[in-house]
C-alpha cells in the first residue's frame, strides 16, 4: 500500500466564511460537495492541482457547533515560489489576513497565518506545485520512533528529505517512496520533553487514497493497524484507522 494523501480535513464553525476565506486569499476553488442530512463536506484546491495533489476538506456539521483546535494538530503548508514568500505574505495582509508570523520572524524560510477558524496555514518556498497548493499537514506526536515505524510499516512509506533536528524538537517527513514531488507530504514533529496533547475536535484527519479498499483494509489488519472504521461500517465508500497517538486517517478509493 503505497497511495499518495488524497485529502487533509478540518471542522469549521461557520462554511461560508471559511469558503470565502480560502477562495478569496488562497485562490481556492470548490472541486467537490458532499450534503448529507447533519453535516456538508466541501473539497478546495487550487484551479491546477496537480493529478497527485492533495485537497483541503472543509466539513460544517449543520447547526450551532463550536470546536477545540487541540495542540495535536499543528497545521497545512501551502507553496508559493522561491522568490515570493514575502510578496505573498503582503498580499494576504492587504487582504486583510490576520498577522500571525511573518516572514522576519521565521528567518525569511516560511511564514503564517491563520483561518478564520483559528487553523493555521504555513507558507513554505517551493521551486515546484501550483501556487497555494498543499506541500504538507504537519501534526504532533509523541514517540518519534513509533510515529515513523508506524507509517513505514502500515503504510510503505518512506522518510523523504526535510528533516529537521533542533535542539529542542525533531521534524519527520513520510510520502510513499515515488510519490511525485507535487503529492502531499505528512510532517510528524516531535518535541523532546516528553510533552501529552489534546486531540481537539476541530482537527479531522489525513486521507490515503488507495487502489482497492477492501485489500487495503485487510493489509492494515495484518499489520496489525487499529480497527476503526471498517469499509463495511462506512458503506464500502471509505474506512478509518488511527495511528499511534490517535490521529485518524482515512483510506479513500479516488474515483
Amino acid at each position: 500500500m503505497d497511495g499518495t494523501f488524497d485529502h487533509t480535513m478540518i471542522r469549521v464553525e461557520d462554511l461560508e466564511e471559511s469558503l470565502d476565506w480560502y477562495q478569496t486569499h488562497l485562490n481556492y476553488e470548490e472541486k467537490g460537495r458532499w450534503e448529507a442530512e447533519t453535516f456538508t463536506n466541501v473539497y478546495l484546491g487550487p484551479e491546477d492541482v496537480h493529478e497527485d495533489g492533495a485537497l483541503l476538506e472543509l466539513t460544517y456539521n449543520h447547526g450551532d457547533h463550536t470546536y477545540e483546535i487541540g495542540d495535536a494538530w499543528g497545521h497545512i503548508a501551502v507553496r508559493v515560489p522561491e522568490d515570493a514568500l514575502q510578496e505573498s505574505y503582503d498580499q494576504l495582509m492587504d487582504e486583510g489576513v490576520e498577522d500571525y508570523r511573518d516572514p522576519e520572524s521565521c528567518g525569511n524560510r516560511y511564514a503564517f497565518v491563520t483561518d478564520p477558524d483559528g487553523h493555521e496555514i504555513e507558507i513554505v518556498k517551493r521551486d515546484f506545485g501550483e501556487k497555494w497548493s498543499i506541500d504538507h499537514t504537519m501534526i504532533r506526536v509523541e514517540d518519534a520512533d513509533e510515529a515513523l515505524g508506524y507509517w513505514t510499516r502500515k503504510f510503505e512509506y518512506t522518510e523523504v528529505p526535510g528533516r529537521w533536528e533542533a535542539d529542542s524538537f525533531s521534524n519527520y517527513f513520510m510520502a510513499p517512496e515515488d510519490a511525485p514531488q507535487e503529492a502531499m507530504k505528512l510532517e510528524l514533529t516531535y518535541n523532546y520533553d516528553g510533552r501529552e496533547y489534546t486531540m481537539g475536535d476541530a482537527w479531522g484527519h489525513v486521507c490515503v487514497r488507495v487502489d482497492d479498499l477492501d485489500d487495503a483494509w485487510d493489509d492494515l489488519m495484518t499489520r496489525e493497524a487499529t480497527d476503526y472504521r471498517d469499509p463495511e461500517s462506512c458503506d464500502h465508500n471509505y474506512a478509518f484507522t488511527k495511528d499511534q497517538d490517535g490521529h485518524e486517517i482515512e483510506l479513500l478509493v479516488r474515483e
